[in-house]
């Protein structure tokens, strides 16, 4: 009967930590995809640049589209905003 508790402690061990790997993969997928949409554009056009150099072929397009890509968001990035700045059109 003691065997049985110990092995049923040991099978609710097993399980709890699977259950942390699950949350911690989920978080680190969660941070993928904000990282991805927070740069966009860039990262898009960068890998696609990649993509383009490892198949042989040239990425000038792609890398021109990313560059035009972190200039408009560092114009972005350094534009005041504040409350003033916002417009809701449709609660007109």
């Amino acid at each position: 009967m003691n065997f049985q508790r110990r092995n049923g402690a040991r099978v609710r061990q097993r399980g709890q930590g699977m259950t942390e790997y699950i949350i911690i993969t989920a978080l680190i997928a969660i941070a993928a995809i904000a990282a991805v949409t927070y740069f966009g554009h860039t990262a898009r056009a960068q890998v696609a640049g990649m993509a383009n150099e490892l198949s042989g072929k040239k990425a000038t397009t792609d890398i021109n589209n990313a560059q035009s890509a972190a200039g408009n968001a560092r114009n972005e990035g350094q534009t005041e905003k504040g409350l003033q700045s916002y417009n809701n059109t449709t609660a007109q």
